[in-house]
């Protein structure tokens, strides 16, 4: 009978009612689509693939990033980060912490023995007891064990979402920071090629001094420009030692001495894959930060239902069966059964508003996370936006930048002869080799300026969650 009355107890907490508000997802304080203004609208937007290509989400990693050598980095990255670990750890934490939270829904059983002997007035007694029980208990029937359960949960959820950001984070950080490794090593060798131009301009015009046909005015700012160039060879060595230095602490290990073939920066084969941008609604789902967000929300509203429980009764139960005896061999005898039902109840009646003050508490801190919600939504729609303009104009300004090099590179090939030959001044031809010098750099600067944008943006729209992409997997999974 005792056993029907504990799982009847037990099966009326497992099914108790809620006090969680009901959870509405905010409406997304955002325009239902990208802008359209003059900057998503150029030349290179009419002719990119972009509107045809899959999502960002389901493109990934491996077939974004084209490159083998970036790839095994990246691999490498997710193995070895600091921070990738952390963050895993605190996904483990947190499936704890639920774990914990969802055992207190159900009673914990004890199996406990003693045996106690004593003397006292002359006289030597004995008592032995074993006996299985439970002990205070938490009936959960206005649900506040239920919402703390909801609220663990969404807190882990929400952890192992900051997980896949951390993820994504590091996965562009790695990118990023291998473009710009290949960046300065372009950079590097134009000036190598800068400066072996202007020793040999030098001594050229140290030789036309020599013939009369040059003069002291030449010679020095022939020496002026070579000592700028070196000078700036000095500083692109530093920072490609200062990029391995970057690049090593976000892959978390050396650079192995095994790394795959890569592409240079001015590569003609892409290093990216495209991507669609999709409509903002997307984000909802396929950015871990906004989903982060949500799921604190979700767990602040669980809360809230903790919180209003508090003001009903807390039911207690505290049970025991066995048997007891004044010797250890008649322990298990008939007659030695013995048993307690303990139950208590507590009633909040007056608490200088405690209670009233915690469920405001918890009110407040649902609010706080509704805007934290709904920034997260606004940060995302103007990075995407931003990077969405950057795909559209940073091709056609690379585009310039190439036509800028020809034409500069023309400009100092014909400056240089007719120095030579003593047509043009040394002035113009020092002014085409610096235009030419100017004009490398800014293609460069550009080129790496359009890769990072589109890493970026494949970032701000979610992508980098998988391996490989859903089509990929797909297939896996078919074979």
């Amino acid at each position: 009978m005792k056993l029907k009355l504990l799982s009847a107890l037990v099966a009326t907490a497992l099914c108790a009612c809620t006090l969680d508000p009901a959870y509405q997802r905010p409406a997304a304080p955002v325009d239902a689509a990208w802008p359209a203004g003059d900057a998503y609208r150029s030349n290179a937007a009419k002719s990119s693939t972009a509107q045809t290509a899959p999502l960002a989400a389901d493109v990934g990693w491996r077939d974004f990033f084209k490159d083998p050598r970036l790839q095994r980095l990246i691999e490498l990255a997710l193995e070895n980060n600091r921070d990738m670990r952390v963050a895993a750890l605190n996904v483990a934490e947190y499936e704890a912490k639920y774990r914990i939270a969802r055992a207190d829904l159900a009673p914990t059983v004890d199996v406990s023995g003693s045996f106690t002997r004593e003397r006292a007035s002359g006289t030597t007694t004995s008592t032995s007891s074993a006996s299985i029980g439970i002990s205070a208990w938490e009936i959960d029937f206005f649900g506040r064990l239920r919402s703390l359960k909801r609220q663990a949960l969404e807190e882990y959820l929400s952890t192992d979402a900051a997980r896949t950001s951390t993820q994504l984070s590091l996965i562009a950080t790695v990118a990023t920071d291998y473009l710009q490794l290949l960046a300065d090593e372009e950079s590097l060798a134009i000036t190598s090629r800068t400066v072996e131009a202007d020793r040999n301009t030098y001594e050229l015009t140290l030789q036309m001094m020599e013939r009369g046909s040059s003069s002291m005015q030449d010679v020095e700012q022939a020496r002026t420009s070579l000592a700028s160039a070196r000078s700036s060879l000095a500083s692109y060595t530093r920072a490609v030692a200062q990029d391995r230095n970057d690049l090593v602490e976000a892959i978390g290990c050396p650079l192995p001495d095994d790394l795959p073939q890569g592409a240079t920066l001015m590569s003609s084969e892409p290093m990216l894959a495209d991507i669609g941008e999709g409509v903002p609604s997307d984000l909802l789902v396929r950015r871990p930060d906004i989903v982060e967000a949500e799921h604190t929300l979700k767990a602040a509203n669980a809360n809230v239902g903790a919180a209003r429980a508090a003001f009903f009764p807390k039911i207690e139960l505290t049970a025991s069966a066995g048997t007891s005896s004044t010797s250890l061999s008649s322990l298990f005898k008939a007659g030695t059964g013995a048993w307690t039902f303990a139950p208590t109840i507590t009633m909040p009646i007056f608490d200088y508003g405690y209670n009233k003050a915690s469920l405001d508490v918890a009110k407040i801190e649902k609010n706080i996370d509704i805007a934290d919600y709904e920034k997260a939504i606004q940060t995302a729609f103007k990075e995407v936006a931003n990077a969405l303009a950057g795909r559209t104009t940073y091709v056609d300004q690379t585009l310039a930048d190439r036509e800028y090099v020809m034409a500069a590179q023309r400009y100092y090939d014909i400056a240089q002869a007719r120095y030579q030959r003593g047509t043009d001044s040394f002035l113009t031809m020092l002014d085409a080799q610096r235009s030419l010098y100017t004009a490398q750099q800014q293609l460069v600067t550009d080129t790496l300026s359009q890769l990072s944008n589109l890493i970026t943006l494949y970032k701000a729209l979610g992508g980098g969650w998988n391996e490989t992409g859903a089509s990929a997997q797909t297939a896996a999974v078919s074979k």
